[in-house]
């Protein structure tokens, strides 16, 4: 009698099919599986002696969740054995969109009408990142939002976001109006001298050009900082 090798014994394949996460889904729905299932579908097979699940679920516990694993970049993905290119380009491709999608429904909601509007439309983009990024929200002057772009990522400081642009791209926009955030890697949002000169020099550029700068929000671990709401704007 022969033995099953690790490979075939843990193949989703070879489970039986009502235990196997893609017929379960279209049976019962994606509402039944747990994140680890749902991630095995994505990932489609395992590796020697661990299945798709088991490598899904190696993966949310390395990154503590899908929180930190739809932050994660290639190069932290690399590092994980038995994730190869083409695993890696489908999880960054199906959080890209998962990202945009969030986007989306909340620019469908209307006008900005406080910062927390504005922390709940980035907050998933930028508070899990290990390096800042500086996002602006171009904005009518309905504040409804025109559009949203990353512009400067690493230290953020008034000699690495070059304010030019900034009004560059709000003048293509045709903005009227400009909200501006970036995040602290470390999670807490307090401004530091830095943020605070960055804001007023970016407040200065905005007035000759006649656009507002509504606020600049700083994004930490589940909190923010408003310079509007602490009436330095």
């Amino acid at each position: 009698m022969t033995t099953r090798g690790p490979l075939r014994e843990d193949a989703i394949k070879y489970w039986p099919r009502h235990e196997r996460p893609r017929e379960r889904l279209l049976k019962y729905g994606p509402e039944s599986l747990s994140d680890a299932e749902l991630l095995a579908i994505f990932l489609r097979t395992g590796v020697s002696g661990r299945s798709a699940v088991d490598l899904a679920r190696a993966l949310l516990q390395r990154f503590q969740g899908l929180r930190g694993l739809f932050a994660a970049d290639y190069r932290e993905l690399r590092a994980v054995k038995g994730l190869g290119d083409a695993k890696i380009a489908t999880l960054l491709a199906t959080i890209e969109l998962s990202k945009r999608y969030l986007r989306e429904h909340l620019q469908q909601r209307g006008a900005i009408r406080n910062p927390d509007d504005v922390y709940q439309l980035l907050a998933h983009s930028l508070r899990d990142l290990d390096r800042e990024v500086f996002t602006v929200l171009f904005l009518n002057s309905k504040n409804e939002i025109l559009a949203i772009e990353e512009l400067f990522r690493g230290t953020i400081n008034v000699s690495a976001v070059h304010l030019r642009e900034v009004i560059k791209r709000a003048l293509h926009h045709g903005a009227a109006a400009l909200i501006c955030a970036h995040n602290h890697p470390s999670g807490n949002p307090e401004p530091s001298p830095q943020d605070r000169l960055l804001t007023r020099e970016l407040k200065e550029a905005c007035r000759l050009m006649e656009i507002a700068l509504l606020d600049h929000l700083i994004v930490g671990h589940n909190r923010y900082w408003s310079f509007a709401e602490h009436g330095e704007l």
